[in-house]
């Protein structure tokens, strides 16, 4: 029987491809993963253009429907940004908070994320009227959790529902500046028949709030939950909808944070804030290259602290190697913190170039700090930390290390590396070993002595 005009019907969408179905099925016919379907609401155009004018006529601040403009005529102003009090956050968010930004914060379960966001909706309220909207806490849990971290809370409202509709009608009679929905996987729409947290709730709620934040340029922070693979729970099309997304990292029982962006319409992606958790909840780390060397005061063998950049920040980091000899016919390559195949990649080179052979011998690398490098920056470092190990001999004291390594043996510049000797002489380091086209012409950078190399050969020998 067909069905009657204006009515609702189901479809279903797969949480891993976005693919829609008209039916569920156990498998999804486009990607072929398994129990991916969810079901989800599709209003007929009539409903959803009567459903779309009451939600504009609802909403403070709403526009008129936009018309069709010349892409030359439009005035483009930049961003005005808003300082959230947190240096650190400010640096990820790409210098501030911009108005009606959609920011995805997640991380796994205690790591700080609702402290951080209640730390920053508390530091605005001054100047920009907040609202924590919580989904997994009490009024009194939040109200308890400001109080023991001493924050300031007049300005800051709160509100404990799940329901997006109401969420959205409290929220057009207080008229907030910034929005905090902790989290997005507890949001429902009264339009869906899926549980919340399920793929089209979690789409559909995040959707409705998208919206609101561009019409009336409303910051909109949503906290999600991580699956156990480490990724944002719900559909893959949630960090497509956001402006930003941001990741929380941290190794357990360790006090210190690291928040990383992984997209940012407003900044640069990759940028990197370091905070410290105490009792009074997040603090920035000033310093954070500091924290990322060793704390001992000798040199040791298979130790080389090379210069990262983490966005637009230049980090000192510490990567250690440790060369035995392997008992197994097939000895281990094991990379922490950096790619398991570039490590294969340059020991071959190591062998081919530099007349150095580990085949019989089990390689571990080790990026101290719990930092991942994704950078070829790190080549010569690791290569150098790999020699120091298997000779167990140390490199000299306050020498730092950066450059890659090509398969012919050739030492590449890598960018900003004026940038990243600066970091290091800042630091204290007297030495420096880069590649040529990275090394200024005077040989020095302040008190630094920069080794300029070509080749891998040189670089051993200098080493």
């Amino acid at each position: 029987m067909a069905k009657s005009a204006g009515k609702s019907k189901l479809a279903y969408v797969c949480s891993e491809c976005g693919a829609e179905s008209s039916k569920w099925q156990g498998q999804c016919g486009e990607c072929g993963a398994w129990n991916a379907l969810s079901e989800f609401v599709v209003e007929p155009a009539s409903a959803a253009k009567g459903v779309a004018a009451s939600r504009r006529g609802s909403w403070a601040g709403a526009v008129a429907a936009p018309a069709v403009t010349a892409l030359k005529d439009v005035r483009h102003q930049e961003d005005a940004r808003v300082s959230t009090g947190i240096g650190e956050f400010d640096r990820v968010l790409g210098g501030g908070l911009v108005h009606g930004s959609v920011v995805l914060v997640g991380g796994d379960p205690g790591i700080g994320k609702s402290t951080l966001l209640l730390q920053a909706v508390s530091r605005l309220a001054s100047t920009l009227p907040g609202l924590y909207v919580t989904g997994e806490e009490s009024l009194a849990q939040v109200a308890g959790r400001g109080a023991r971290l001493g924050l300031p809370l007049e300005g800051v409202d709160a509100l404990a529902e799940t329901c997006i509709e109401r969420i959205l009608e409290q929220a057009a009679a207080t008229r907030p500046q910034v929005i905090i929905a902790d989290s997005v996987q507890t949001l429902w729409t009264e339009s869906l028949t899926a549980a919340p947290g399920s793929v089209s709730q979690v789409r559909e709620s995040a959707a409705r709030l998208v919206r609101y934040a561009k019409e009336t340029g409303t910051a909109v922070f949503l906290v999600g939950h991580v699956t156990k693979e480490g990724g944002i729970a719900g559909p893959r099309v949630l960090e497509h909808m956001v402006d930003a997304v941001l990741y929380f990292e941290g190794e357990s029982g360790s006090r210190f944070r690291v928040l990383r962006a992984f997209k940012n319409r407003f900044g640069a992606v990759n940028e990197l804030g370091v905070f410290a958790m105490g009792d009074k909840g997040l603090r920035e780390v000033p310093n954070p290259s500091a924290i990322f060397l060793s704390g001992s005061g000798t040199p040791q063998a298979g130790s080389c602290v090379m210069v990262t950049r983490e966005g637009t920040r230049p980090l000192l980091v510490e990567v250690q190697a440790l060369v035995d000899a392997s008992p197994l016919s097939n000895p281990r390559r094991v990379a922490v913190g950096m790619e398991g195949n570039r490590l294969a990649m340059l020991l071959a080179v190591l062998h081919r170039h530099g007349g150095v052979a580990v085949g019989d011998q089990d390689v571990f690398v080790n990026v101290v700090g719990g930092i991942r490098v994704q950078e070829t920056a790190a080549d010569l470092p690791v290569l150098l930390a790999v020699l120091s190990s298997l000779r167990d001999r140390p490199l000299a004291d306050q020498t730092i290390v950066f450059g890659e390594v090509g398969l012919s043996g050739e030492i590449r510049p890598v960018p900003n590396g004026e940038d990243r000797l600066k970091e290091a002489a800042t630091h204290g380091f007297k030495r420096a070993i880069v590649p040529r086209g990275n090394a200024p012409r005077s040989g020095r950078v302040g008190e630094m002595q920069v080794v300029a190399v070509d080749r891998l050969a040189e670089a051993l020998d200098h080493a």
